[in-house]
């Protein structure tokens, strides 16, 4: 009896059958409403489009996305090389270690921190505007033996191994045009600051760099002051004419030619030059280029913000004067199998030529002990830029040195040894290595005088 009692309870909470019927009713009335107004108020043409992109959106989210891929590496066709791949390693060394249990670390020198680096099998997931981008490493040096000897064998291979990325494929666009700027740009901001340069040296599979920390400065430099002056203001103006080289037609670089004896200061005025204008240096031999195409890649490969030095250009057969080095007394074996490979024309092409304005903000140096054999070809205007003369010891010199190395400026010796310098031939070197061996101005500069006293009984004798 309570059961029967309860149902009927519950049965109450329903609505009748009329109140069902006229909400209906009403609802049926809206209904026709609404279609009546829709059909006045939207177009055909709009009612397709909205259907066709509720029914992309919901066979979208019903099916798996589709990815593209990014490979960044160096194998291209062209002599460039692909600045992105060097760009990428630096940008993913602040994300390397997050999430990946293997990585590969090292600390290098003038670094104070430990760097780290993606190794092969791991994966970094990088989100850029709430795109998720998965970041893969591929060692090429892998796989066919003899593929991997080719690589070593071409000149002008430095890559040890690929990136790739992966992220949807409709945001393809964004990724291109947006994000690898973005690393880019990255790259640039983490290089900038107290920037550490970069000695540049080529190998095998092209230039490896160390940190390049020469203290040498134009103010420690032993030169004449008018002739370190006029250096400096040179490459003042070179710096502040980007705009006037393109105006005139020329490309943006400069050429200094350093020519005398040993020991004169040639390498300490390159340092000064690159500590003052905060350039790489990429020191290029000669000798390891093997055809003017060689040289023509090597070249390419150089940065901007930078000087290449070609040290001693005088001991290469394929630049003196051609009516010397024609002579067969003048030359080895290995010096004309050399000439027939690499050629003068090659090397002013890259200097003044065509090649020439494949890069800006450069600046080339060649050194010299004997200008007077170089082929005059070499050193026509426009090709070296500036002659500068790296003479012997002045006086002005050795205040400088006397200054760095003894910490004086004066000293009841010093017009002794003024009148000697100035009657002998001592390179700075010389005078420098004298002073070194005291650290009491007395006996250092003693020692200085006898030396220069030799030279002049030298002289004298001959």
């Amino acid at each position: 009896m309570m059961q029967l009692y309860s149902l009927l309870e519950n049965w109450r909470i329903f609505p009748s059958v009329s109140s069902m019927l006229s909400v209906y009713a009403s609802f049926s009335t809206f209904l026709m409403l609404f279609r009546n107004v829709y059909r006045e108020l939207v177009p055909k043409a709009l009612e397709s489009f909205l259907i066709s992109k509720l029914c992309f959106l919901f066979s979208r989210n019903n099916s798996s996305p589709s990815y593209a891929t990014f490979i960044i590496d160096d194998a291209w066709d062209g002599l460039d090389r692909n600045k992105l791949i060097d760009a990428s390693r630096l940008y993913l060394s602040a994300k390397v270690g997050r999430d990946n249990k293997v990585i590969r670390v090292g600390k290098f020198r003038g670094q104070k921190n430990v760097t780290a680096a993606l190794v092969e099998g791991e994966k970094i997931v990088d989100v850029f505007q709430g795109i998720q981008i998965t970041w893969k490493f591929i060692n090429q040096e892998k796989g066919d033996d003899a593929a991997a000897a080719n690589r070593l064998k071409d000149n002008n291979s430095s890559r040890k191994g690929q990136f790739e990325i992966v992220f949807e494929e409709q945001y393809k666009e964004k990724v291109f045009q947006e994000y690898l700027n973005h690393i880019l740009e990255t790259c640039k901001v983490l290089t900038e600051g107290d920037k550490v340069l970069k000695l540049f040296t080529r190998s095998r599979v092209g230039w490896n760099s160390i940190d390049f920390r020469h203290p040498a400065t134009f103010d420690a430099l032993a030169m004449d002051p008018e002739l370190k002056k006029s250096i400096i203001d040179d490459l003042d103006r070179f710096l502040a004419r980007k705009d006037f080289y393109r105006k005139i037609g020329k490309a943006w670089k400069r050429g200094y030619l350093l020519y005398g004896p040993p020991g004169t200061g040639k390498s300490s005025l390159i340092a000064s030059m690159a500590n003052y204008l905060k350039f790489d240096v990429y020191d290029l031999e000669l000798g390891g280029i093997f055809s003017d195409s060689d040289l023509r890649r090597v070249m390419l490969d150089i940065n901007r913000k930078s000087i290449t030095v070609i040290e001693d250009i005088d001991c290469n057969s394929g630049v003196r004067k051609r009516s010397m080095s024609s002579r067969p007394e003048d030359k080895c074996d290995d010096e004309a199998a050399y000439a027939k490979q690499f050629s003068l024309s090659g090397l002013l092409n890259c200097i003044d030529g065509l090649w020439s304005s494949s890069g800006e903000e450069r600046i080339i140096v060649f050194t010299t002990n004997r200008k007077e054999v170089l082929d005059p070809a070499l050193l026509r205007p426009g090709r070296m830029d500036m002659h500068i003369h790296m003479s012997y010891c002045t006086a002005e010199g050795f205040r400088v040195l006397a200054a760095n190395y003894l910490g004086i400026k004066e000293h009841g010796l010093f017009e002794e040894i003024d009148g000697l310098i100035e009657r002998v031939e001592v390179t700075p070197a010389c005078v420098a290595e004298e002073l070194l061996q005291s650290n009491e101005a007395e006996v250092a500069l003693a020692q200085l005088i006898n030396l220069l006293n030799r030279k002049k009984k030298e002289k004298e004798e001959l």
